[in-house]
């Protein structure tokens, strides 16, 4: 899945390409190490490409001003002139409508990104650089807690749990969830409803200890995969 050039990435603007490149180029440069998060993370796994015209740089919180650095000196500005935010967890440059994120900590302050973030992940070759991705237990446990009026970020988790959910280390997420198990015992709860095939692509023992039945009586006879009563798009993968 991740292994060789990324078919998706030939979508990616070329003039977006050539910002996030230089950012790349020059943070290795200065030894910062990093690893790529959002949209392109995201399509590492499941292989569908969305154009949020942006890229998150994960760093370690040690980093931080280094790494502002970096974009300022390529002549980046700070996006919060032209859109406040919270910087406690993020730093936004943009060169016109082209953003790099710079992210240390979970949005909500619930924990601060870690060299298991930066360097346990996957790796990556987009456009002939080879990029560490984080990994996918620590995109599902931060996505979790993204679930606002206006945007929710569990979509991408479900498209996760169906492309990497034997490989995942289940036991690593439940330590990191600590008493917020729930939150993943929802979402696998919704996978489970949508998903006719979630008992071959989740560990049994998962739904048990969450207390989730596999599947209930009658439902493996089901004709339709219910994901079509929420979106008559394609949800997963194939």
């Amino acid at each position: 899945m991740l292994d060789g050039q990324a078919a998706w990435t030939v979508e990616i603007p070329d003039d977006q390409w050539n910002v996030y490149l230089k950012v790349i180029c020059e943070a290795r440069r200065r030894s910062l190490p990093f690893s790529l998060g959002g949209a392109f993370a995201t399509a590492s796994y499941t292989g569908l490409w969305r154009n949020t015209k942006d890229m998150d740089l994960y760093i370690l919180p040690r980093d931080r001003e280094a790494m502002i650095a970096v974009v300022g000196d390529l002549g980046l500005r700070d996006y919060f002139d032209e859109k406040p935010y919270d910087r406690s967890w993020i730093y936004r440059a943009h060169c016109g409508d082209t953003i790099v994120d710079i992210i240390w900590a979970m949005a909500n302050g619930r924990a601060q990104v870690d060299e298991r973030w930066i360097f346990c992940g996957p790796e990556v070759t987009l456009r002939g650089e080879r990029l560490w991705v984080l990994p996918a237990e620590e995109m599902i446990w931060d996505k979790l807690y993204i679930m606002q009026r206006d945007r929710c970020d569990w979509p991408a988790i479900l498209n996760l749990i169906q492309v990497a959910g034997m490989e995942l280390d289940w036991d690593h997420l439940f330590g990191r969830l600590g008493g917020d198990s729930p939150l993943l015992a929802g979402a696998l709860s919704v996978f489970r409803w949508i998903s006719k095939d979630h008992e071959t692509l989740v560990p049994v023992w998962v739904f048990d200890r969450l207390k989730l039945p596999a599947h209930t009586e009658g439902e493996q006879n089901r004709e339709e995969c219910r994901a079509r009563f929420l979106d008559s798009r394609p949800w997963f993968v194939g």
